[in-house]
């Protein structure tokens, strides 16, 4: 499959390596319906001294993102090299000062996903009261609504927010989530679009059931989402890759 579609010579391996895996994740969003039209972002450190990252080229839905049409950017959201398509301006406003700040922020998600924002939108924000959330307990930080993210300085304080958290739930607006690889940051994003889900769907039967903080604990230190000795989300992006690899490959292209 991968040897159908050559790496262009003006990429690195390492950088190519990168591009068809952001490509590939742009496509899983689309196929889990967490695709926003041509909006919302995931942003990858390039591998390399550079501070250099990849994001979505604005104007495209994400089953047109390639690995070959991702655009490369500086810390400043500055696009480096030729691209046929400009960025969003809010696409790197927050993504470059958790980029920049974080070292081992190597890949940062943001979506706008139906149920993500309902939770965004409660007062309570999120329940740990299922399964999903049970292992993001501690995990969790909030940030208060400024608008829409297109100035620079709110960058500072979303990060600040974050309290070196790797999920953020911006009120009013939808989740950020924080990985040090891009498989780590996609099964936390799965986590908190599969919890929100649940608190959707169970908070208007009733009153939830609690967890006991022993047992919210006990769910953060034996997740296998993040076990290395289960892939520590490596294997779980791979088959969703294999999946995309099924249904249209030409993200490689």
């Amino acid at each position: 499959m991968a040897d159908a579609f050559l790496k262009p010579a003006r990429f690195s391996d390492a950088e190519w390596q990168a591009r068809v895996q952001l490509a590939a994740c742009y496509r899983i969003f689309a196929h889990l319906g967490w695709a926003e039209l041509i909006y919302n972002h995931i942003s990858l450190r390039v591998p390399g001294p550079d501070d250099h990252f990849l994001i979505n080229p604005f104007g495209l839905h994400y089953t047109e993102v390639t690995a070959s049409n991702l655009v490369k950017v500086d810390i400043d959201g500055n696009t480096i090299g030729h691209s046929d398509w400009p960025i969003n301006p809010a696409g790197f406003t927050f993504h470059g000062a958790i980029h920049a700040t974080l070292p081992d922020a190597h890949c940062v998600m943001h979506v706008h996903t139906t149920p993500t924002m309902a939770v965004c939108c409660l007062k309570d924000g999120l329940s740990f009261t299922n399964f999903y959330a049970a292992q993001l307990w501690g995990q969790v930080a909030y940030h208060e609504f400024e608008g829409i993210t297109v100035h620079r300085d709110e960058g500072a304080r979303i990060l600040a927010s974050s309290g070196g958290k790797p999920v953020l739930l911006l009120r009013n607006h939808g989740p950020v989530v924080i990985g040090r690889s891009l498989a780590q940051a996609f099964n936390l994003m799965w986590l908190v679009q599969r919890a929100c889900e649940i608190q959707v769907a169970s908070q208007p039967l009733g009153e939830l059931q609690p967890i006991t903080e022993a047992a919210l604990h006990a769910c953060v230190r034996d997740s296998l989402n993040f076990n290395p000795k289960f892939g520590a989300g490596e294997d779980s992006f791979a088959a969703m890759q294999r999946l995309i690899d099924r249904i249209d490959p030409s993200y490689r292209a």
